[in-house]
């Protein structure tokens, strides 16, 4: 694989609802194994920049190209794990047991409900594990926590195998240890399974240690490659009131 090609590469990107600039001239790269995270105010724009990268909105001008092909010739979707916002919220008699839910990251793979392969049986075990939910694995989904729920959904997400774990919100409603677990599992598959990361959020106070590139994103987007410096500076705080420019990234992380 090329590693130099970005996963994601967005150019000049703009996406305009009755007349209202939700997105302006936003141009960014996203490559192989970072871990970014994508930050701005509530309203700025974040979901709706991940729903463009996913495909899920049409931009109003501009293009991404996912893996070097256009969007809407890009076929290789399971290897873009997802987590949308409020994912953990399951209606309590939701008709399915956590080992369910985490299996249909397998089945989305395939265009035919075939029956699981021993790999498939493995990568659905070893997906719970990774999110200490294994002891979970007959109870209904809709009995859980939050924290629990949440937990599950990523493991539907990794059971697929993703290449790139784009998360929205994970955190809303989660306690601080939950947290902090959630953040060293994230650091131990961006290391280790080398998964490239995109963690969306609106709290600055949530930003891990570890994320190496930022977006903040209210409008425009601005790149930083030292997220410790931008968030200790007082333009950060301006980020949440004003139109910020980008800040073209020189720097590729490879």
């Amino acid at each position: 694989m090329n590693f130099k090609l970005p996963i994601f590469d967005v150019k000049n990107l703009s996406f305009t609802v009755n007349g209202i600039n939700i997105l302006s001239n936003v141009s960014l790269q996203i490559f192989n194994s970072q871990y970014i995270a994508i930050i701005g105010p509530n309203g700025g724009g974040k979901t709706t920049l991940v729903r463009l990268l996913l495909g899920l909105e049409k931009p109003s001008s501009g293009n991404i190209k996912l893996y070097g092909k256009k969007i809407s010739q890009f076929k290789e979707w399971y290897k873009i794990g997802y987590v949308p916002q409020r994912a953990a919220h399951v209606d309590a008699n939701f008709p399915a047991t956590v080992l369910d839910i985490v299996k249909m990251g397998r089945t989305a793979q395939r265009k035919v409900l075939s029956s699981m392969s021993t790999r498939d049986e493995k990568l659905v075990v070893e997906s719970m594990e990774q999110m200490d939910i294994t002891h979970l694995k007959d109870k209904m989904v809709g009995t859980l926590s939050g924290g629990q729920r949440q937990r599950v959904m990523i493991a539907r997400a990794l059971a697929s195998e993703p290449e790139v774990l784009i998360l929205d919100e994970p955190n809303t409603g989660v306690d601080v240890a939950s947290q902090n677990r959630f953040y060293s599992l994230l650091r131990k598959l961006n290391k280790e399974r080398k998964i490239t990361i995109i963690f969306i959020t609106h709290d600055i106070g949530v930003i891990a240690d570890d994320i190496a590139r930022l977006f903040t994103v209210n409008q425009k987007v601005i790149t930083c490659n030292n997220p410790k410096q931008a968030l200790s500076c007082d333009e950060m705080s301006d980020l949440y009131g004003i139109e910020a420019h980008l800040i073209h990234n020189h720097k590729h992380g490879h």
